[in-house]
């Protein structure tokens, strides 16, 4: 591995340049007066499409040629923080590019059809490139500054996104209108969702600045590299002080937040009411992958860094580093069941598919923190084999589940309604969307030769070589729940008559082309990527080994075992029998309303666990409160200001007046008294 400086530092700079250019155009656009459409959409594409090629021109020469390509201005942005403008690609960062760019043209070539006639057309082709040049700047960046800048700015589009249509039509809500849990509600508009969405995220983003600060308090520099080659020493002080794993997981809530991790899965559910091509780039492709990059990124850096403070004679920091990763480990295992669960009972083809991505991003976070409890043993190789299990699912997710909520997004189009009951049979109609769907359905499920399946696998392996008994358990029975729920949703969309009598088929057809082709193309994706796997694979664990300068290539391969063999064919098995039973109509219904055990367990997992109404009581309910305190305070302040004083004023100089009328005899027996009662006091102190 050989790092490149290249002098010229805004070549590679276009890999997140271009995006940011094409918003700066259309907001020049906007200015003008220029109100075309489709003049927009495709500035807008063609501008996240330069993106893509630069970065798959970088991939080439960092894969291929073996270069780390480290391109940055001479001079510093920011003389303080010691900040340069550029970029650092390595393996991580020129794959995490390569994914992001291309799934972000497809979906915007998506966006020409599904978004024509908008009313907020301009705005969402504008907030969709700003948000590809923000999601490139973050996986591109070489200092924590710039990340941060991408971060928060992926933030703001996603706030602007979700939001849309601002004006709240019921059409666009998320949530059964009406509906409550424990007294909260269940509903959302887009506007209150878009602000769930910042609320949530800056949470965590406080603990990312927090860390950020620390760093370089600490290390007196912003760069990434630079951190990581000073990690022993920065972690080896914070041990001494039994603070470094506080301060890791302070520094990693950015990331659980950003990944929609347990607790703050909230604000994901309800960002369903953006259009669905902003769940598919935002919400499923990519910005919610940028805590799992976090954690590909720096979990590396914290495991190598307690290794090489204990070698300098810093006793603590490898054990303060292991109860990291088992904190995050298991929170994102809670995440992926809970998820999975809710997944299994609901009715809303874009809640089902927000719920599976916050599950697999708990896979995702799951793989990394399990690899590194092998910091114990000193054993890198096992975290290389772990960076390896989370990158793999992460891009077989990207794919597939792009795919399906571009097939979700021409379903709710057709359908005019967000319920699946009000779908149904539309394999008749559009066999080429049920094709796509399934492709990318059977890679989620993870069925062998499928993307996800290799994901799944190595995922699962990871895990097992950890030890710990209840992360792999929880693990394995949610793989089921996973297999279970997505065949329960396209069959119900696709093979059987829909549940609501009003459903009208008259007009149902296959999608035109510029929609059709992504999802087509992003569903034989899913399965060609499966098939091509000991390719595929080789050149992403290539691109770990770049990434972590190891001795020898991490493992991509699965083992044909008995635990995969089983799992394998208990997946296929659970895939058939769900399916018969909705395909045979029996929907359950009569099971649950004969028993009141599964009643509880329904409502229970329909109303998520009561998660957002405990977070309503918890917090929505107790600022209330407070705000109210604050109010009473603040009325009483200006009560007393501007009427107790005046009023005490008035009525003293009232007092005043009628005591003394003017005569100078009283005002002179009013001066002698206060002189003897001065001199009395003086006396009386000087005593």
């Amino acid at each position: 591995m050989t790092q490149v400086v290249y002098a010229s530092w805004w070549v590679w700079s276009w890999t997140w340049l271009a995006p940011f250019v094409g918003a700066g155009l259309l907001a020049l656009l906007w200015l003008a007066g220029v109100r075309r459409e489709r003049v927009y959409g495709l500035i807008s594409v063609l501008s996240v499409l330069a993106s893509a090629i630069i970065s798959s021109i970088a991939l080439y020469y960092v894969l291929a040629q073996h270069e780390v390509i480290y391109a940055t201005t001479p001079w510093y942005w920011d003389s303080v923080l010691k900040v340069r403008v550029g970029t650092y690609l390595d393996g991580l960062g020129a794959i995490m590019a390569v994914v992001v760019s291309w799934l972000s043209f497809l979906i915007d070539v998506y966006s020409l059809d599904y978004m024509k006639g908008d009313w907020g057309v301009q705005r969402y082709f504008f907030f969709m490139s700003f948000f590809v040049g923000s999601m490139m700047l973050v996986v591109t960046a070489s200092n924590l500054v710039l990340m941060f800048i991408g971060w928060e700015g992926t933030g703001l589009a996603s706030y602007a996104l979700i939001g849309h249509w601002y004006t709240d039509e019921e059409e666009y809500w998320v949530g059964v209108p009406g509906s409550t849990a424990l007294g909260k509600p269940m509903y959302f508009e887009p506007s209150t969702s878009g602000v769930r969405a910042i609320l949530f995220t800056r949470v965590g983003d406080v603990g990312f600045l927090v860390g950020m600060t620390g760093l370089f308090t600490l290390v007196g520099s912003m760069s990434i590299p630079t951190i990581a080659n000073s990690a022993g020493i920065w972690m080896g002080q914070l041990a001494t002080k039994d603070l470094l794993a506080l301060f890791l997981f302070v520094f990693t809530l950015g990331a659980l937040s950003k990944s929609a991790q347990f607790p703050f899965s909230e604000w994901l559910v309800t960002a369903m009411t953006g259009p669905t091509p902003v769940s598919a780039l935002i919400h499923a492709a990519t910005m919610v992958k940028v805590g799992v990059y976090y954690m590909l990124r720096f979990a590396p850096i914290f495991f190598a860094g307690a290794l090489a403070a204990a070698a300098l004679g810093y006793t603590g920091a490898v054990a303060q580093v292991h109860q990291y990763f088992l904190l995050v480990a298991s929170i994102a295992a809670v995440t992926l069941f809970m998820m999975a669960t809710m997944a299994i009972v609901n009715h809303e083809f874009k809640l089902v598919l927000a719920f599976s991505t916050a599950e697999y991003l708990g896979y995702m976070i799951l793989a990394v923190a399990a690899g590194g409890l092998a910091v114990t043993t000193g054993n890198y190789t096992i975290m290389a084999d772990a960076e390896m299990a989370g990158l793999s699912m992460l891009i077989a997710h990207a794919v597939f589940k792009a795919a399906l909520f571009l097939v979700a997004g021409y379903a709710l189009h057709v359908a005019h309604s967000r319920f699946i009951d009000d779908m149904g049979d539309y394999w008749k109609y559009m066999k080429w969307t049920g094709v796509s769907a399934w492709l990318a359905g059977l890679s989620l499920a993870g069925v062998p030769l499928f993307a996800g399946f290799f994901g799944k696998e190595l995922v699962l392996a990871d895990v097992a070589r950890a030890g710990v008994l209840s992360l792999y358990l929880l693990a394995v029975v949610t793989v089921f729940f996973t297999a279970a729920y997505i065949t329960r949703l396209l069959v119900r969309v696709f093979h059987v008559p829909p549940l609501a009598s009003h459903h009208d088929s008259e007009h149902l057809e296959e999608a035109p082309i510029l929609m059709l082709g992504p999802y087509a193309l992003l569903g034989i994706a899913s399965l060609i990527i499966g098939l091509a796997w000991f390719f595929v694979g080789y050149w992403v664990a290539h691109g770990v080994f770049e990434t972590l300068d190891i001795e020898a290539l991490p493992s991509f391969t699965v083992p044909v075992d008995i635990t995969t063999v089983l799992i394998s064919a208990l997946i296929i098995i659970e895939i058939i029998t769900v399916a018969l039973v909705y395909v045979r109509r029996r929907h359950l219904v009569d099971l649950l309303q004969r028993s009141s055990v599964l009643r509880g367990i329904h409502s229970f997992l329909f109303n998520r666990w009561y998660v957002n109404s405990a977070i309503y009581y918890l917090f929505v309910d107790s600022f209330a409160g407070l705000s109210w305190l604050l109010n009473v305070i603040n009325r009483a302040i200006d009560l007393f200001y501007h009427f107790v004083l005046p009023k005490a004023g008035e009525l003293t100089s009232r007092g005043l007046r009628a005591l003394f009328r003017g005569r100078t005899d009283y005002i002179l027996t009013m001066y002698l008294f206060m002189l003897v009662l001065t001199a009395l006091i003086v006396m009386l102190a000087w005593r």
